[in-house]
Protein backbone atom coordinates (compact mmCIF):
# COMPACT_ATOMS: atom_id res chain seq x y z
CA UNK A 1 0.00 0.00 0.00
CA UNK A 2 1.00 3.59 -0.63
CA UNK A 3 1.22 6.19 2.13
CA UNK A 4 0.14 9.84 2.14
CA UNK A 5 0.05 12.62 4.75
CA UNK A 6 -3.12 14.64 5.28
CA UNK A 7 -2.41 18.38 5.00
CA UNK A 8 -5.85 19.75 5.85
CA UNK A 9 -6.40 22.22 8.70
CA UNK A 10 -8.90 20.06 10.65
CA UNK A 11 -9.95 16.45 11.12
CA UNK A 12 -11.57 14.94 8.03
CA UNK A 13 -13.64 11.81 7.49
CA UNK A 14 -12.44 9.81 4.48
CA UNK A 15 -15.23 7.53 3.20
CA UNK A 16 -12.84 5.61 0.96
CA UNK A 17 -10.91 4.51 4.05
CA UNK A 18 -13.99 3.12 5.76
CA UNK A 19 -15.24 6.50 7.08
CA UNK A 20 -12.04 6.80 9.06
CA UNK A 21 -11.25 10.15 10.70
CA UNK A 22 -7.88 11.51 9.64
CA UNK A 23 -6.10 14.15 11.71
CA UNK A 24 -4.00 16.99 10.24
CA UNK A 25 -0.40 15.84 9.59
CA UNK A 26 -1.43 12.16 9.96
CA UNK A 27 0.11 9.60 7.61
CA UNK A 28 -2.32 6.97 6.30
CA UNK A 29 -2.07 3.98 3.99
CA UNK A 30 -4.20 4.11 0.85
CA UNK A 31 -4.92 1.37 -1.71
CA UNK A 32 -2.35 1.34 -4.52
CA UNK A 33 -5.14 1.43 -7.09
CA UNK A 34 -6.42 4.72 -5.60
CA UNK A 35 -3.03 6.35 -4.95
CA UNK A 36 -3.34 8.78 -7.88
CA UNK A 37 -6.63 10.06 -6.44
CA UNK A 38 -4.68 11.34 -3.45
CA UNK A 39 -1.46 12.31 -5.25
CA UNK A 40 -3.38 14.59 -7.64
CA UNK A 41 -4.54 16.71 -4.67
CA UNK A 42 -1.24 18.23 -3.44
CA UNK A 43 -3.05 20.90 -1.42
CA UNK A 44 -4.69 18.14 0.69
CA UNK A 45 -2.29 15.17 0.54
CA UNK A 46 1.51 14.85 0.52
CA UNK A 47 2.98 11.71 -1.04
CA UNK A 48 5.08 9.83 1.53
CA UNK A 49 5.49 6.47 -0.22
CA UNK A 50 4.38 5.55 -3.72
CA UNK A 51 2.89 2.13 -4.52
CA UNK A 52 5.50 -0.62 -4.62
CA UNK A 53 3.73 -2.58 -7.35
CA UNK A 54 4.77 -2.49 -10.96
CA UNK A 55 5.26 1.06 -12.12
CA UNK A 56 4.38 1.88 -15.72
CA UNK A 57 7.39 2.29 -17.98
CA UNK A 58 8.17 5.90 -18.83
CA UNK A 59 7.23 6.94 -22.33
CA UNK A 60 10.11 7.27 -24.82
CA UNK A 61 11.15 10.84 -25.62
CA UNK A 62 9.33 12.51 -28.48
CA UNK A 63 11.20 12.69 -31.77
CA UNK A 64 11.69 16.25 -32.83
CA UNK A 65 12.12 16.95 -36.53
CA UNK A 66 12.25 20.18 -38.45
CA UNK A 67 9.38 20.98 -40.77
CA UNK A 68 10.19 20.44 -44.44
CA UNK A 69 9.85 23.28 -46.91
CA UNK A 70 7.13 22.79 -49.53
CA UNK A 71 8.42 21.21 -52.75
CA UNK A 72 8.17 23.15 -56.02
CA UNK A 73 6.25 21.38 -58.80
CA UNK A 74 7.86 20.81 -62.27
Amino acid sequence: MARVRYLGPETATVPELGNRSVEPDEIVEVPDARFEGYACQPSNWEVIEEPKGEQPEPLPPLKKTAAKAPQKGD
